[in-house]
């Protein structure tokens, strides 16, 4: 038995708490992966697992190995790193998360440099506008804007996203441009939502005498839940909307948007990176996390 091989494979089933979601994330069958962890258990002594036909769970035994094989798998990778001290001799997949716009407008238009930077490394890069699992989907870090809810999870804030209301030069002509707070009763605003169905938020503002966040109901005939249809929305003339100033700033240089009661924007919006333990991040995680703070630090606000 390959004793380094089987604790990965015991630490994957043990995250994820399912035989079927390791095998596929370490692409081997699950009868390997099963037969793996019998060999395991009967080379230590020890029962690692509680299988039952719902879940996998560790046993007692189970969570002191997992810890100290966390411990093993770190000082493995570090130890066989030791003496290679250039980028290029950095090795593996990273797999990682970020918003579409930060994908599309900042880290894929700088990755070829990072990837000839250190040619022994292959990126996973998903975009969703949904909150990933990082221990069960395998992300080894996520980039995150807005206001953070996973109190498990490792945070690095690095900064700020100004906000900007806009609108397209047609849907101004056709309804008018919102001179003031009041005049919102008069305008469509686009609500943005990760589940459709709930209450949308309304016009959000930062109230000038108290500094305090303020909200606005305001109707709204379409609701969208990705920053895809909700870009493409408001360059529709479908409405108002709120977002990010580095996002539409090219549009609003082309005139393909107006920027709209600009006294009146959003609260900023924090960006973190999030990883799920700061004891146990491998060397190639490290570089790139900073990569990217280093990409995206100059861009924001404080």
């Amino acid at each position: 038995m390959n004793m380094p091989e089987a604790i990965k494979v015991y630490v994957r089933v043990a995250e994820l708490s399912s035989f079927t979601l390791a095998a596929d994330q370490l692409g081997m069958p699950r009868a390997s992966v099963s037969a793996t962890l019998q060999q395991l258990e009967a080379h230590l002594g020890t029962r690692l697992l509680h299988r039952t036909t719902r879940r996998v769970e560790m046993t007692q035994d189970g969570k002191a190995f997992y810890e100290r094989s966390l411990d093993m798998l770190v000082d493995m990778e570090e130890l066989q790193g030791m003496f290679r001290q250039t980028p290029a001799d950095l090795r593996g997949r990273l797999r990682v998360d970020m918003p579409q716009p930060v994908a599309r407008d900042v880290v894929l238009p700088n990755l070829g440099s990072f990837l000839a930077t250190h040619p022994g490394l292959e990126i996973e890069l998903s975009s969703m506008d949904r909150r990933v699992d990082l221990v069960r989907e395998g992300i080894d870090c996520v980039v995150r804007v807005g206001t953070l809810g996973d109190s498990s999870l490792i945070a690095r804030p690095l900064g700020h996203y100004q906000m900007i209301n806009c609108a397209s030069p047609a849907y101004l002509a056709q309804h008018g441009t919102p001179l003031s707070l009041a005049d919102l009763a008069h305008h469509q605003l686009i609500h943005y939502s990760n589940t459709l169905g709930s209450h949308p938020i309304g016009f959000e503002y930062i109230d000038a005498a108290t500094g305090l966040p303020r909200q606005i109901d305001m109707p709204g005939r379409l609701t969208v839940n990705n920053t895809m249809a909700y870009e493409a929305a408001v360059l529709a003339g479908l409405g108002i909307v709120q977002t990010t100033a580095i996002g539409m700033q090219e549009y609003v240089e082309k005139g393909l948007l107006v920027e709209i009661l600009p006294e009146y924007p959003a609260p900023p919006m924090l960006v973190s990176l999030l990883y799920a333990n700061r004891r146990h991040l491998p060397r190639r995680v490290q570089v790139f996390m900073q990569w990217l703070a280093e990409l995206l630090t100059p861009r924001l606000g404080a």
